[in-house]
């Protein structure tokens, strides 16, 4: 069995940009770096926050993003999103957004405009999860994922199931492309309902509790907001629903190689970072308006 290691509160929250009021998950004050999360090397989690109407939609200006993908999971609220790479549009409820970074994109956010007009409740979670070396600097691209393209597995018989993004839950896959091996899921249960998990040992294993509340393997407690660390012990675990429950559930085979990541860049060696910085820098990331 694969046993729990962690479970952890929400970190004090912080805001990127002005419309995005962030705890951080990945890395973090635990003691989750990169490498032991591998290949997820970032979390960010909007727990849910009601943001008021505006004519000026809040969000995060252009930016720019080297070696690795940023995948956006909606579970309420609207997102409006362009890329120098010609990809964009707008995520909302259920949706992913999965932009594949890699030799270099800018890259801009916001809440949708006319969900911002009316504002109201905003629950997202960002993923950032690595390239392996050889597919760094490979072209960038775009995968837009409904909510209805996803793989969805019916677990028991009282509507609860499990929704596959990436990867695949009793051996049905998921519509996301990926580099490395991992999977990616939303766990919709019902109150009592058990849903049972078999992933290989070496493979990093995370929880995040979005709604409800849990037990893992019918001893660990979970509520909503908390992160839950699976030790790298065996393969199978549960989750029991105390409640009606949302769970994002992460595994992924780790990429053993050396990380060197400054802001936006998450390169090998320092000198990738320092060119990632003069391409930048001199324009070869594109361009995109603010």
């Amino acid at each position: 069995m694969k046993n729990v290691e962690m479970v952890a509160s929400p970190s004090e929250p912080h805001y990127v940009g002005d419309g995005f009021r962030v705890h951080n998950f990945i890395p973090s004050y635990y003691g989750l770096d990169m490498q032991r999360m591998s290949p997820f090397i970032m979390m960010d989690y909007n727990s849910k926050f009601h943001f008021g109407a505006t004519d000026r939609p809040r969000g995060v200006g252009v930016h720019p993003h080297r070696g690795f993908e940023t995948v956006t999971i909606a579970y309420q609220g609207k997102v409006e999103h362009h890329d120098s790479a010609g990809g964009g549009g707008i995520i909302g409820q259920g949706d992913v957004q999965w932009m594949t970074a890699a030799s270099g994109v800018l890259h801009k956010e916001f809440h949708e405009s006319e969900w911002a007009k009316k504002g109201g409740i905003f629950q997202m979670v960002q993923l950032w999860v690595n390239l392996p070396a050889k597919d760094k600097m490979s072209a960038p691209k775009y995968q837009a994922i409904e909510n209805k393209q996803m793989t969805q597995v019916s677990v028991g018989s009282n509507g609860s199931l499990v929704e596959v993004i990436a990867g695949e839950y009793e051996g049905q896959k998921g519509p996301a492309s990926t580099f490395t091996p991992l999977h990616m899921m939303n766990a919709k249960l019902k109150k009592e309902e058990i849903a049972n998990f078999n992933f290989p040992a070496n493979y990093n294993t995370c929880l995040l509790v979005i709604e409800g509340d849990i037990q893992v393997n019918k001893t660990e407690h979970a509520p909503e907001n908390h992160f839950v660390l699976m030790a790298r012990d065996g393969e199978d675990f549960s989750i029991e629903a105390n409640e009606d429950a949302i769970v994002l559930v992460l595994s992924g085979e780790p990429i053993n190689e050396p990380i060197a990541a400054h802001g936006p860049f998450v390169m090998n060696t320092r000198q990738e970072l320092m060119e990632a910085f003069n391409d930048f820098q001199n324009g070869k990331f594109g361009y995109l308006a603010d």
